[in-house]
């Protein structure tokens, strides 16, 4: 009977446990989505509805409206915004750097993790300092040496090529790998006649999809939110004016503001967003998972 007792009260702590966990997951989500839902419900509102009630939980009927109030209508929030060419740009840098980064973020965490070298732990140690240093330190430099020496105002090289190095994404990579990349079937491709950089594409590439669908996720973010290098980089050309760039000079109205064709604008930025959320979200759970543990 003793045993009985001991054997429910476990079970009954492990189920309060899964309540509290269940509860925390529920607040978290709340907490993010939340805001989502009423920028959207804002979106389909009017300025005056908002002037007089902030946050709206309902649909309105004013959207349409809303989006061309941002470029037109009686008080334009910004006269040369253009959707279309936003999502353009920013889907060629946010796409191209995203390629970039876990590409060779995955290729170098491969390369530390298959390969033992003398220095394959310093260089590690090297790419984690890198990761410590903020944009802000660099970013004097890096801007006088592209706009300045290279004379590459304007372009989309400068936001692109330095993708390339990733440091955050080739520690998770790095982590991914030790604990879900089985070193044997390196030595089997190698013993069947596979040269190194196709084992590589063949077989890393494939086994390491959950973590690469992750930091994809993220690199595209991080790259379509990324205001601050563009802003430094793309200074006077309009017509490779990006989203983030956009919506600043919508957000930047103080004559006339419109609320509703600046929630408008912000939700139109985010589509892309939730769309390749959408479309790579089912790999997040085996990444993070596989990804946070060790063998």
């Amino acid at each position: 009977m003793e045993n009985v007792g001991v054997k429910d009260n476990y079970i009954l702590v492990q189920r309060l446990k899964s309540a509290g966990c269940f509860i925390v997951c529920v607040l978290l989500a709340l907490i993010c989505l939340v805001p989502l839902y009423i920028m959207i419900m804002n979106a389909t509102h009017g300025d005056a509805a908002l002037r007089a009630q902030p946050l709206q939980f309902l649909p309105g009927g004013d959207l349409m409206t809303n989006i061309k109030n941002i470029a037109g209508g009686e008080f334009p929030q910004s006269p040369n915004f253009n959707v279309w060419l936003g999502y353009r740009n920013s889907l060629i840098i946010a796409g191209c750097t995203t390629v970039l980064t876990v590409f060779f973020s995955a290729l170098t965490s491969y390369g530390l993790t298959v390969y033992d070298f003398k220095i394959r732990d310093g260089a590690y140690t090297f790419i984690l300092a890198v990761m410590m240093i903020p944009i802000q330190v660099t970013s004097t430099g890096f801007v006088k040496f592209m706009v300045g020496t290279l004379g590459l105002a304007n372009s989309y090289i400068p936001l692109i090529i330095p993708a390339i190095a990733a440091p955050a994404v080739v520690f998770y990579m790095r982590q991914y790998m030790k604990s879900s990349f089985p070193l044997d079937i390196v030595e089997a491709a190698r013993i069947d006649g596979s040269g190194e950089f196709r084992t590589f594409l063949t077989i890393a590439i494939p086994m390491c999809k959950p973590a690469i669908a992750v930091q994809a996720i993220f690199a595209f973010v991080q790259n379509w939110n990324n205001f601050y290098t563009q802003n430094m980089i793309i200074i006077s050309n309009e017509k490779r004016f990006t989203m983030p760039i956009m919506i600043q000079s919508v957000l930047g109205q103080d004559k006339h503001p419109n609320l509703g064709a600046q929630y408008a604008a912000v939700a139109l930025s985010v589509i892309p967003i939730i769309v390749i959320y959408l479309i790579l979200s089912r790999f997040i759970v085996a990444g993070v998972a596989l990804g946070g543990v060790k063998e």
